[in-house]
């Protein structure tokens, strides 16, 4: 008789119980294993708790970089695993990734350019307390993944109602401003991609401002599997979530509208708890996938930071794409921003601050990333002189008439010809931006 199968009697009767979880790790285990992962791999890895489950269980997390815990100009990724308690195959990959990272780091080249160039943060188990049950919902009996406010219908828009554990990921959101995230699930085998839901709740395509660019994303992770793009049921493996069946409440809407996150909801297994010999298999399968969704925030797309010309201070401004209504928040401290795009195109991108005039470029994007820093002049007040706003200068009105004078005198051919000068490198810079170029990552200020 396999391990997985036991002969049970109650009241009399006799029947087999099938142990799915048999060669699975159990919450403890997997406590272990990340506490383990964290001594073994210190150099680049941090272990912390966003909260815990509603029976108590500490909601874990990896993170891997090659500085930790430190804020960078970087990207940052989240995978999460075990949304739904029946569907455990997810943590297991997850760990399978951690420690294919630490080990491989300076070795295999995508393992160096993803510890070194992303943060990389890991949740195995979102949903422990589902797992131990072995049933989909939370202890309270709530899936999880209808739990979050949504976009169309006012369901769970009630703070104190809300399950502990979709609480401790949407303050983790706020604190860490995560480029792109994916969820491991079981059932199926196909990389799903916003919007989750539709309007009138009608089964049917609805794509959201980045649906070309979530396509993108989507293909990424099924073509660098073993056969998710050949799936007969969808089309490439991928496929738009309303248009598989409609959900509400889902984590991944909310991540992209709320928290300026892309995510996608990944099926990872056709077998919801397939026998655990079939784990490395899996894993085997699903690994490019992996580590190529991480690697394509460094690898694709626009990058950059915001300036002020006035100190040459990082700004947490806005960059917008036109014709695509979605805004993406650079960081507080080093001004950054991680625009996803798809490539081959060309964008028009605007670079916004509250007390700045904005600008805008316009980029061709290629196969490779684009570096496009934005210095932002600061408003000027009507309010007196120009001068004196500009400089904030206090002189009486003699000393700003010889200054006036100086500009216009005897300097101006001078200040002329610098200005020509200065039209001429910008006229290079916007051709050396239009045209297309190799996939080596190219910088750009403007």
């Amino acid at each position: 008789m396999s391990p997985r199968l036991r002969k049970c009697n109650h009241n009399g009767y006799s029947f087999v119980y099938v142990d799915f979880a048999q060669g699975y790790m159990t919450n403890a285990d997997l406590e272990t294993a990340v506490k383990e992962f964290g001594r073994r791999c210190s150099n680049i890895s941090r272990i912390y708790s966003i909260g815990k489950s509603v029976n108590g269980v500490p909601l874990w997390v990896i993170e891997i970089s090659d500085k930790p815990g430190e804020e960078e100009a970087e990207p940052a990724f989240k995978y999460i695993g075990n949304v739904h308690g029946d569907e455990p195959v997810g943590r297991e990959l997850l760990i399978f990734l951690a420690n294919w990272l630490c080990d491989n780091h300076l070795k295999d080249p995508l393992a160096t350019l993803i510890v070194e160039n992303v943060h990389l943060h890991i949740l195995p188990s979102m949903n422990p307390d589902g797992f131990s049950s072995r049933r989909r919902h939370n202890a309270n009996k709530i899936d999880l993944n209808r739990n979050f406010p949504d976009q169309f219908f006012p369901v769970n828009d009630d703070d104190d109602s809300r399950q502990p554990e979709t609480r401790a990921i949407m303050n983790w959101l706020r604190d860490i401003r995560f480029t792109a995230s994916a969820t491991l699930h079981g059932g199926a085998l196909v990389a799903n991609y916003p919007w989750d839901g539709t309007e009138d709740k009608k089964t049917n395509y609805y794509g959201s401002p980045d649906d070309e660019t979530f396509r993108l994303m989507a293909s990424i992770y099924s073509h660098s599997h073993y056969n998710m793009s050949s799936s007969k049921e969808f089309p490439g493996g991928i496929t738009n979530g309303a248009a598989w069946y409609p959900i509400y409440g889902g984590m991944q809407d909310w991540n992209y509208i709320h928290a300026g996150c892309f995510e996608l909801t990944l099926e990872v297994s056709d077998d919801k708890w397939p026998n655990a010999a079939e784990l490395p298999v899996i894993w085997r399968y699903n690994k490019m996938s992996m580590l190529n969704l991480v690697a394509s925030l460094v690898k694709t797309g626009v990058h950059g930071r915001i300036y002020s010309s006035g100190d040459g201070r990082p700004l947490p401004g806005f960059i917008t794409v036109s014709g695509i209504n979605y805004t993406v928040r650079a960081g507080t401290v080093f001004g950054d921003y991680h625009r996803l795009l798809a490539p081959g195109d060309r964008y028009q991108v605007v670079a916004t601050m509250p007390g700045y005039k904005s600008k805008n470029t316009t980029i061709w994007l290629d196969d490779g990333p684009m570096t496009l820093d934005f210095v932002l002049d600061p408003e000027v007040s009507v309010k007196g002189s120009v001068l004196q706003n500009v400089y904030g200068c206090n002189c009486n009105s003699k000393c700003r008439q010889e200054f006036v004078q100086f500009l216009w005198g005897a300097h101006m051919e001078l200040y002329f010809g610098f200005i020509l000068i200065l039209g001429f490198l910008c006229l290079l810079f916007q051709r050396r931006v239009r045209a297309k170029s190799s996939r080596a990552k190219r910088t750009v200020v403007v």
